[in-house]
């Protein structure tokens, strides 16, 4: 019997977050709802399907980061696991250095 847990990560960006999963070609899908074991779910911000059927999504957590939210048992049977949240991390990051750079230039244009 498996059920749905919630682990905290370090991202905080929903935006950057979808963009990510878009780019590893993910269809993230937004406000949704994540199911487990016993018609467990769990409201989730994001929420995408692997291609074996397998759910996962993130949720708000009240520090502003987002929470992973997965069947721990059946995703951790998937040998991509570590490897996809390491692409997915670093796709994050990527983002969102490149959008902090953004703003940080466009106050400096600006006097901001």
């Amino acid at each position: 019997m498996s059920h749905l847990s919630i682990l905290p990560t370090v991202l905080r960006d929903v935006d950057c977050l979808c963009d990510s999963l878009r780019a590893l070609g993910l269809n993230p899908e937004r406000d949704s709802v994540i199911e487990g074991f016993a018609a467990e779910s769990h409201p989730v911000l994001v929420a995408i399907q692997l291609e074996d059927g397998i759910s996962m999504g993130w949720s708000r957590r009240p520090d502003g980061s987002l929470a992973l939210v997965g069947d721990l048992q059946r995703l951790s049977r998937r040998r991509d696991l570590q490897p996809f949240l390491g692409q997915l991390t670093r796709a994050y990051a990527a983002r969102a250095a490149l959008r902090d750079g953004v703003h940080h230039h466009a106050r400096l244009e600006f006097g901001a």
